[in-house]
């Protein structure tokens, strides 16, 4: 056979090689744990393949958050368990505010601003 052909061969095989032995060091060190880190709710570092734990800033400053709604909604978003008691603040906290909106008297439709004049 041609020594041309053969060379070209050896090459594109080589080549072949090189591109699937880098897509397997990808997924296995990139693409899978990224999957898993976001999986568990954390945040993923891709420059640095750390996968982080997220904290609330309430955490970090001392400060409460006073509205059970905005603190199941925060550790909702982290990925962190819900206190039963927490669960209960919030949906009694959601019932008073739809009993206070359905008492609420209906608002007039206001009548459009006009339209600037034009030049």
């Amino acid at each position: 056979m041609n020594p041309v052909i053969d060379r070209l061969k050896i090459i594109f095989v080589g080549i072949f090689l090189v591109i699937n032995i880098g897509l397997l060091i990808w997924e296995f060190g990139w693409e899978i744990p990224r999957q898993n880190c976001e999986k568990a709710h954390k945040w993923w570092d891709p420059a640095e393949r750390v996968c982080a734990q997220p904290i609330l800033i309430s955490d970090v400053t001392g400060r409460l958050i006073d509205n059970p709604q905005a603190k199941v909604d925060a550790l909702k978003a982290i990925g962190r368990p819900i206190p039963p008691s927490l669960q209960q603040a919030a949906a009694a906290q959601a019932a008073a505010a739809k009993a206070a909106a359905g008492k609420a008297a209906p608002k007039t439709a206001s009548s459009p601003v006009p339209a600037a004049p034009k030049r």
